[in-house]
């Protein structure tokens, strides 16, 4: 596996492989935003969506590529608009298919998105996640820290509400 940072034209080139991944992932469940079933229409207009933000500067999207240059997982970092917060990021969708999951696609794209925001200057690191996910084993496992729970936050893909959990990491810029 190889973990690319896309630009805004390499985003649009593999929107069609990152609609798949996006549905594939609704659709067993994971919560990020999306119900299911989630259609490949609907999916690859939310990601062509993202090129202009990817363009702008105000999110940057990794890809995990297998041997084959397919793209398996994905993650992004937001970038917060505001001058007094700009030395922190929002890490947003991480996904992985269900087909590769549990290979270590998900803590390499993690590890790519830490790494660049350090590098980035970016000194604090927050996400949400469905509480009791398989993704807060990954956050924990990597580091991050449990700042709390808010309940009845979004509904999972099949319409229930569920509670999201705050998590945070410090990253450090690497010496200059």
């Amino acid at each position: 596996m190889t973990v690319q940072r896309l630009g805004a034209d390499q985003l649009t080139r593999r929107a069609g492989e990152l609609a798949e991944l996006l549905a594939d992932t609704v659709n067993a469940g994971a919560s990020v935003g999306f119900l299911a079933p989630l259609g490949r229409d609907r999916a690859l207009a939310w990601w062509r969506g993202r090129a202009d933000a990817v363009a702008a500067g105000q999110l940057a999207v990794w890809a995990a590529l297998d041997g084959a240059g397919r793209a398996v997982g994905t993650v992004g970092l937001a970038f917060p608009d505001k001058p007094n917060s700009r030395h922190r990021a929002e890490l947003v969708k991480l996904m992985v298919h269900r087909d590769t999951r549990g290979q270590g696609v998900g803590r390499g794209l993690l590890a790519a998105a830490e790494a660049a925001a350090a590098d980035a200057g970016i000194t604090l690191l927050h996400l949400d996640t469905e509480t009791d996910s398989p993704a807060e084993h990954l956050y924990r496992s990597a580091g991050w820290t449990r700042a709390g729970i808010i309940p009845d936050y979004a509904l999972d893909p099949y319409g229930a509400l569920r509670p999201t959990t705050l998590y945070y990491k410090r990253v450090d810029a690497p010496a200059r």
